[in-house]
């Protein structure tokens, strides 16, 4: 196991989407998609657990997002749809050792691993 590598990313209008990858490295249990901003503390907007089959999403991302699993790239994808000036951020994958959510929120506990963080910015 190593660390993990997003891939992806970009620049948007408003309206478009994007998609983001993270390379696992091996890491099989729950990947954690996080956003940071300037000047913004970090925020978890999803959380896949292949254990029990479910993702977890923050409500400012909830129907619009959706976190996947792709067993033949050993990647974990964030697609990002009806993108949003709000959604522009540094965007991190993460191993997580577990993940729930809790009062519209995605809640993390530990990371074993993190990647570098790739950005994405949305214009209006």
């Amino acid at each position: 196991k190593g660390q993990l590598v997003e891939s992806g990313g970009g620049s948007v209008q408003a309206g478009g989407a994007l998609r983001v990858s993270c390379a696992t490295s091996g890491y099989t249990y729950n990947i954690a998609w996080f956003r940071q901003a300037p000047g913004k503390e970090r925020q978890a907007v999803a959380c896949l657990v292949p254990s029990g089959g479910l993702t977890y999403y923050d409500d400012s991302v909830k129907g619009r997002f959706t976190s996947s699993q792709n067993n033949a790239e050993n990647t974990v994808d964030l697609q990002m749809n009806n993108l949003k000036p709000e959604d522009t951020a540094m965007y991190f994958c993460a191993a997580m050792r577990g993940c729930g959510y809790a009062q519209g929120k995605v809640v993390v506990g530990n990371a074993d691993a993190w990647g570098q963080g790739t950005q994405v910015t949305v214009s209006s």
